[in-house]
């Protein structure tokens, strides 16, 4: 006779573990509690987050969301135990996306998703992630851990983000009237964000470098640590810009596809721009990626930012006020090019010179 089925199996048998989860809401509830702003004072919990507009002082907004994640950089921050900076490039990816559009982000909510739920790597997560919404001016309003057996392998997690902002009515970017002669303004990013870990992750493996090995590029600092540099937030400066200039025409975050094709998303038709490379200066970490993954500029520019996080266009009888306006507000402005017409069959970005590799 064959055995019995074992009768009295629970959801932590089936390897997910309910007291764990609630552990960690417990543990980073004072996180979450720190983001608060005018709109937004709930504790997490419910089954949904509230927003106030009215109290964000808004009177006619127009809402913008955006979502991301941070692509494969979380494997080295798996890889490394280093869990603490990658929820700030969670909330900057998703909060860059904003301001771009002239939106001031509002709330953020989060989706993090494991094989095995280790509370204290959550929490490290959360701390992060709490840490980029603070630095925004964004509430964390809420969020989802699931807890996956076989989905993940033992230890790998995912993580995914969701931003909500709102802008005036009529305050919205792009403004029309983007012509030929506008100026490209830079800001400096702080490495490589959250773009291109794949073929950076690949090199890594070329170099036969740890991650607890010393950076080349950045000395004091192990390779993993540097290459966990969290993503550049632009949404406070870029505010205080906005509001201290009425110059600035358009913005693009430079993320995946680099310049050839974030900057066109915010041009109109027959509008191309050309950057002047000699112009942007390139962190070490990207002269360091080139020369060992032997990879070609024109690669560069369209898989990293090569140290431009975020590209203002403004215009040309103004530019030195909208530069002035973002070094006021902590930006290391610097002018990187121009807009220019459209040539018939030639890309929509093109560059004058070469990168200082």
């Amino acid at each position: 006779m064959a055995d019995s089925p074992k009768n009295g199996l629970t959801y932590a048998d089936a390897g997910v573990d309910i007291d764990a989860g609630n552990a960690m809401v417990e543990e980073i509830k004072p996180l979450v509690r720190a983001t608060r702003r005018p709109g937004a004072d709930a504790e997490i919990g419910g089954f949904g987050g509230l927003f106030d507009l009215k109290a964000a002082g808004f009177k006619d907004p127009i809402l913008v969301a955006a979502n991301d994640g941070v692509g494969t950089k979380v494997k080295i921050a798996i890889e490394t135990g280093i869990h603490h900076t990658i929820g700030i490039d969670l909330v900057a990816m998703c909060v860059n996306d904003l301001i771009v559009q002239g939106a001031e982000p509002l709330f953020f909510l989060d989706y993090f998703a494991t094989g095995k739920l280790a509370p204290h790597v959550g929490a490290a997560i959360v701390k992060g992630i709490a840490a980029g919404c603070i630095a925004s001016g964004c509430a964390l309003i809420g969020g989802e851990t699931a807890e996956m057996p076989g989905l993940y392998a033992k230890g790998d997690y995912d993580l995914a983000g969701f931003a909500v902002g709102a802008a005036e009515r009529g305050h919205l970017l792009p403004k029309e009237g983007i012509k030929p002669g506008d100026r490209l303004i830079g800001l400096p990013s702080s490495g490589a964000h959250s773009n291109g870990f794949s073929l950076v992750r690949k090199i890594v493996e070329l170099s036969k470098l740890a991650w607890t090995d010393a950076a080349p590029f950045a000395p004091g600092k192990t390779l993993g640590d540097a290459l966990l540099e969290p993503t550049r937030l632009y949404v406070k400066p870029m505010l205080q810009a906005l509001k201290a200039t009425d110059s600035i025409k358009a913005m693009a975050h430079i993320t995946g596809g680099g310049f050839p094709d974030n900057i066109p998303r915010v041009l109109p038709e027959g509008i191309s721009a050309n950057l002047q490379l000699t112009a942007i200066k390139v962190p070490p970490v990207f002269s360091w990626l080139a020369k060992t993954g032997g990879v070609s500029q024109d690669e560069m520019l369209r898989t990293f930012n090569c140290g431009i996080g975020m590209i203002v266009v403004v215009d040309a009888a103004k530019a030195q006020e909208a530069i002035e306006a973002l070094r006021e507000a902590g930006e290391a402005a610097v002018d990187i090019g121009e807009i220019t017409e459209a040539a018939a069959g030639q890309p929509r970005v093109t560059y004058s010179g070469a990168l200082a590799l």
